[in-house]
């Protein structure tokens, strides 16, 4: 909800009385007190490129919504931003609050993130408004980047390629036959900001992003995908979609194989309208988790995401997020018939892409990659994987596994019941780990069952969210770990070597 800007009073009445014989165009103006704060700081740059961050200081009354402005004096333009809903008209660049921050109360300040393009120069804003209300400069705000000084490129620290994986057995392998284990974590944002129409990725995803995550010991990074968005179908806008947002996406894949790391790809949101059992949304657009991948567009999906990384086998592919067509079945077998065979499914309205329609639409285009495969119940339920399990012609395909505090298989009887079976006969990657306790007691239980049998696990998730309302794992893209993603980055910092090789 828009509120009206806040206006405050003009106190003159003292000010005639006092010097009433004195002629009116002769009295001094009264300077309004500033009623926010603003800093504006380029935290990065590269060729015609660069990233910037604003400080904004609520300094009059408590605000419910706000609308920060400026112009930018050259050829700049925000590409994608966040922390706020950033658009721009010809130099004018506007931030409005997003639902979950809106409020701002007085002395509160917000940082907002942008990233943008430059031509020519790139100098700093001078003139910010909040609500209409010129904000005042704080100090270190305003001023134009110095134009840095060329220095010597220094000789890079060679970086191990990541390893192009194979299943053999229950292990994953290498070219050499060494075993590998998958740990590092999700980059969220690719699912939903190009739907919401906000960008391509929530944050940034420079070099020096994804070094911030390789300084974790990660090996791995998983990212999430729209079906819509990487399509280009006609309702994401043309800034988003399509050839831009494939290409997006193909560069962050280069830039975490640049670091040694592995990129796994995967399908998060889908077309389809699903308004039964545990709906996320009834929007028939990819505007959230669908309890199935669609017939109608994702083994499309699959075939030009295969074609792009087919050239690429160290590039994982994750089928689809969480399924969970047990909420909309009568039966689990009902269920888990569906998520092979999908079809016509109980209590799903679309054609349901099974998941051996996915892994045929994989091998069809040539590709070899390592193919993850997620079970029902939010991807929690592996009960009845290896009985269902998709025929690849190939034999590299693993099951997918998340896991949550709040999950139904969330303790270690379970863990032992179920999924050490079933790790016993294929590789078992724990796509998703996390909590919502804003802490890491629960993921450091999951992390030493999985470490104990040399299974692979992700945290959930390299984003910038409040770890109390939900599991980030960093209050910075420095890689400031929260409470929560403390345990994880300790713990992938103790494992032996970051390629995951085993050790005697």
């Amino acid at each position: 909800m828009r509120h009206p800007p806040h206006m405050p009073a003009l106190l003159l009445g003292t000010a005639l009385v006092t010097v009433s014989a004195a002629p009116l165009s002769h009295l001094p103006a009264a300077a309004a007190a500033p009623v926010c704060a603003v800093q504006y700081a380029v935290t990065h740059t590269w060729d015609q490129g660069f990233q910037g961050a604003v400080t904004l200081t609520n300094k009059g009354a408590p605000l419910s919504g706000w609308t920060l402005t400026f112009d930018f004096p050259g050829i700049q333009r925000v590409s994608q931003g966040w922390n706020a809903k950033w658009s721009q008209t010809s130099r004018t660049a506007t931030a409005a609050n997003e639902t979950w921050n809106g409020g701002l109360g007085s002395g509160s300040s917000v940082t907002l993130g942008f990233l943008a393009s430059w031509s020519g120069t790139n100098p700093a804003p001078t003139v910010f408004s909040l609500n209409g209300n010129t904000c005042a400069t704080a100090p270190g705000g305003p001023t134009e980047p110095p134009t840095p000084t060329p220095t010597p490129t220094p000789t890079p620290t060679p970086v191990e390629d990541p390893p192009v994986l194979r299943v053999r057995g229950n292990k994953l392998v290498d070219a050499s036959g060494a075993t590998r284990r998958l740990t590092g974590v999700n980059r969220s944002g690719s699912e939903f900001m190009c739907v919401q129409g906000h960008g391509i990725f929530d944050g940034p995803v420079d070099d020096h992003a994804v070094t911030a995550i390789a300084d974790w010991n990660a090996n791995t990074v998983r990212i999430p995908l729209n079906e819509e968005c990487w399509l280009g179908l006609d309702n994401i806008k043309p800034e988003y979609a399509g050839a831009r947002y494939r290409d997006a996406v193909t560069a962050l894949v280069r830039r975490i194989e640049d670091h040694g790391m592995t990129p796994v790809v995967e399908l998060h949101w889908s077309w389809g309208r699903y308004t039964g059992s545990s709906a996320g949304c009834a929007d028939i657009h990819a505007s959230c988790q669908k309890p199935m991948p669609d017939a109608r567009y994702a083994p499309a999906f699959w075939t030009s995401v295969a074609n792009t990384f087919k050239s690429d086998p160290a590039v994982v592919l994750d089928l689809f997020n969480e399924p969970y067509p047990d909420r909309a079945a009568s039966t689990p077998g009902q269920a888990w018939a569906c998520w092979r065979d999908g079809g016509t499914c109980p209590g799903i309205d679309y054609e349901v892409a099974g998941m051996q329609d996915l892994v045929d639409a994989v091998r069809a285009t040539g590709a070899q990659n390592l193919i993850l495969a997620a079970g029902i119940a939010y991807a929690n339920d592996l009960s009845q994987w290896w009985a269902h399990r998709p025929h690849d012609p190939v034999a590299n395909l693993a099951a997918a596994w998340h896991v949550y505090n709040f999950n139904a298989c969330a303790d270690e009887a379970c863990w032992d019941s179920v999924l050490g079976p079933l790790a016993a006969e294929l590789p078992v990657v724990a796509g998703e780990i996390g909590e919502n306790t804003c802490s890491h007691a629960f993921v450091d239980r999951v992390m030493r069952w999985f470490d104990g049998r040399g299974l692979s696990y992700l945290g959930w998730t390299w984003n910038t969210w409040d770890c109390s309302s939900g599991p980030a794992l960093i209050s910075s893209y420095e890689g400031t770990p929260t409470a929560f993603g403390i345990g994880l980055r300790d713990r992938l910092r103790a494992l032996p070597t970051r390629e995951g090789k085993d050790t005697p």
